[in-house]
């Protein structure tokens, strides 16, 4: 049967690596990364910071052909060049459907993807209203709600950052309609409500390279519920106060 995942999985060329001693080929998961599988539907690189997970989320979208700071496939603007050569080593095997639709969404570049919306008059795209003028959690959730539209490969980095706990509720519904319209994620994130979405495939990326893993199994999950269960026993272990004083 013929694969009808946009993208069904990556290796990396190693003939192509300059040098396994600079950044970002220096990184664990490198190593380790003979072949990748994609979910069709949601994929998840979690892990700390520094562990590549971003890394190789960017590479992927720049070799599919995406701009280094997010946007469109039709945004070529370049604010700082800090993208590595990671993309130009990837191999990356793709289903015989070519999205209709795509976007890499980047948090910590939004701000120049919305100027260069605005620049290009495109604005009927996402709503109709400047994204300067919204927040930056109302400008992530007009994009997904307004631009994002199915049949799409969508690249999302950290997307959490700008949202609270019930928006990133309310992105994981907006993604889950995507699914059903045949769409295809890759988010890298550090979020445990996103990580909760029913089937995705999950990467722990680590400084002993990168696994697949389970929900429950993420030290995100852990540190998350541990906390939940019980924030006094957790704060004051980490913040020992004088004799009789404690946390609310």
């Amino acid at each position: 049967m013929i694969a009808s995942d946009f993208i069904i999985d990556l290796s990396i060329v190693r003939d192509r690596i300059p040098s396994p001693d600079v950044y970002p080929f220096n990184l664990p998961f490198v190593d380790q990364l003979d072949r990748l599988k994609i979910d069709p539907k949601v994929t998840l690189f979690v892990g700390e910071n520094g562990t590549g997970k971003s890394t190789l989320l960017e590479a992927i979208a720049v070799a599919m052909g995406f701009n280094a700071e997010g946007g469109s496939r039709n945004f070529q603007f370049s604010t700082h060049e800090s993208h590595s050569e990671l993309h130009e080593c990837l191999r990356i095997a793709k289903g015989f459907r070519r999205p209709r639709d795509g976007y890499f969404l980047r948090a910590e570049s939004f701000f120049n993807v919305a100027t260069q919306v605005e620049q290009l008059g495109v604005e009927d795209g996402y709503g109709g209203r400047s994204l300067h003028q919204q927040s930056h959690g109302e400008s992530f959730m007009t994009l997904l709600n307004e631009r994002c539209r199915g049949l799409g490969l969508y690249f999302l980095d950290e997307p959490e950052a700008a949202l609270s706990p019930q928006r990133q509720l309310a992105a994981m519904k907006r993604m889950h309609e995507l699914v059903k319209l045949r769409s295809q994620f890759i988010i890298a994130t550090h979020s445990p409500i996103l990580m909760a979405y029913p089937g995705a495939l999950i990467y722990q990326f680590s400084s002993e390279g990168v696994r697949p893993v389970e929900y429950r199994e993420t030290e995100h999950f852990k540190v998350m519920h541990e906390f939940m269960q019980g924030p006094e026993a957790m704060l004051n272990a980490m913040l020992p106060r004088s004799p009789g004083a404690g946390f609310p």
